[in-house]
């Protein structure tokens, strides 16, 4: 395809038929997951047009050109592309500084969620419908979601936890990617690597789009009928990604093999210790941690850090390293765990302490000393003598608000 065939129009001059080649602006501030298609459907027409992104390039060739006029307009050269995983970098430059606070950060979480999720739910749309997905596509989309866990590891990865039940297929691959960014990061992946093992996350259980709704949607347990034709996901989603030639084999095999365990007992292949390449190792604890962290149809999700010291005792399920390294990355107490401290005081958890695990800030607002509320307070654990004396339990407390407490007003954005 040459140059010559693309053609720099306003949004307001898309019309069905045209073959959208490329928007002029990020990735968040569009409304598809992906470009380079043909408009045929009025609702994309109207969302392109609806957005906050002036001008968009068309390629001529493969799709209607803009209504002629009585001048014809001089074609506009197309300036040069950055590869897909570099573009959100020049663009996010300005917008989002190298660190951030966790408040600043929750708040741009909250509306990369939000995109993100209604991303992959297109992704899903299209896979089901029998259409083959783009993998390059996927690359801004987990650049920005890479960028906002190395500015502030804490605030994506935990607000990404928070799911309703009818969106959490969706937001369980956001989640997931954001958690192999942070956990590659953990081991000492450089930036790259990280995006790599991000876009694994993402693509992971994308076998899933296949699976029937009324079983992946099921609010009871799973016969053992229905529990097998669930165990085929990973190899309709490494089936269906084989054939897009822009995913690299290592994501392929996540794909494959998260639900693979050391001791040789998981599927679909029952892989034991270093058969299972690092990668799949790492997708198969960032998946169970957000699975049991989050609400399903069948179950409450259990809070983080008691969900960290349940995983830590199913003996054979992970690499031991790599869980160690995962637990190191998110804290033994995650944002958002009801902690307990010596003086009776319970609070939930807001930010990590890198230098120490058990210190981090602490949001107290509850007494169980007079069994009644307090002032609420954030507690530095590393500038008090006050500490955590362990964690508590969700169910038992039952606090409405306990998510609002660490989240704010992202939650309803």
């Amino acid at each position: 395809m040459t140059g010559s065939t693309l053609k720099r129009i306003a949004v307001d001059q898309l019309r069905l038929g045209m073959h959208l080649h490329r928007f002029e602006g990020a990735w968040i501030d569009h409304p598809f997951w992906r470009a380079k298609f043909v408009i045929e459907a009025q609702a994309d027409l109207q969302a392109a047009r609806g957005g906050s992104i002036t001008h968009c390039w068309i390629d001529v060739e493969q799709g209607v050109d803009v209504v002629p006029t009585s001048a014809p307009a001089r074609p506009t050269p197309m300036p040069p592309e950055a590869p897909a995983s570099a573009q959100p970098s020049a663009t996010r430059a300005a917008r989002a500084p190298d660190t951030s606070t966790f408040a600043d950060e929750l708040r741009h979480a909250a509306g990369l969620c939000k995109s993100a999720g209604a991303a992959v739910s297109s992704m899903f749309e299209q896979v089901r419908l029998g259409n083959v997905i783009d993998a390059e596509q996927c690359l801004p989309m987990v650049n920005d979601i890479a960028q906002s866990v190395f500015r502030n590891p804490g605030a994506l990865v935990s607000l990404a936890r928070l799911k309703t039940v009818d969106d959490y297929s969706f937001l369980h691959s956001v989640a997931v990617c954001a958690l192999m960014v942070l956990l590659g990061r953990g081991l000492g992946f450089d930036e790259a690597a990280c995006r790599q093992a991000g876009l694994a996350g993402l693509l992971h259980d994308m076998g899933k789009a296949l699976m029937p709704a009324a079983i992946l949607n099921k609010p009871g347990k799973l016969t053992d009928t229905e529990f097998d034709i669930i165990r085929t996901h990973p190899r309709r989603g490494w089936d269906m990604l084989k054939e897009v030639r822009s995913v690299d084999p290592a994501v392929l095999d996540v794909c494959l093999h998260h639900h693979e365990k050391i001791d040789g007992t998981g599927y679909p292949e029952r892989l034991a210790g270093d058969q299972i390449s690092l990668l799949a190792r790492m997708g198969a604890v960032c998946d169970v941690y957000d699975a049991i962290t989050s609400n399903r149809p069948y179950k409450a999700g259990w809070d983080a850090a008691d969900a960290l010291a349940r995983m830590a005792s199913w003996k054979g399920h992970f690499d031991p390293n790599v869980f160690a390294a995962f637990v190191k990355s998110l804290g033994i107490y995650p944002t958002g765990s009801l902690v307990r401290l010596v003086s009776g005081k319970l609070g939930v958890v807001l930010e990590q302490n890198p230098r120490n695990m058990t210190l981090p800030s602490v949001k107290v607002f509850y007494s169980t000393k007079s069994d009644m509320p307090i002032h609420v307070q954030v507690i530095d654990l590393s500038r008090s003598k006050d500490r955590i004396a362990g964690r508590e339990s969700r169910a038992k407390w039952n606090f409405p608000q306990l998510d609002a407490m660490w989240a704010g007003d992202t939650l309803s954005e």
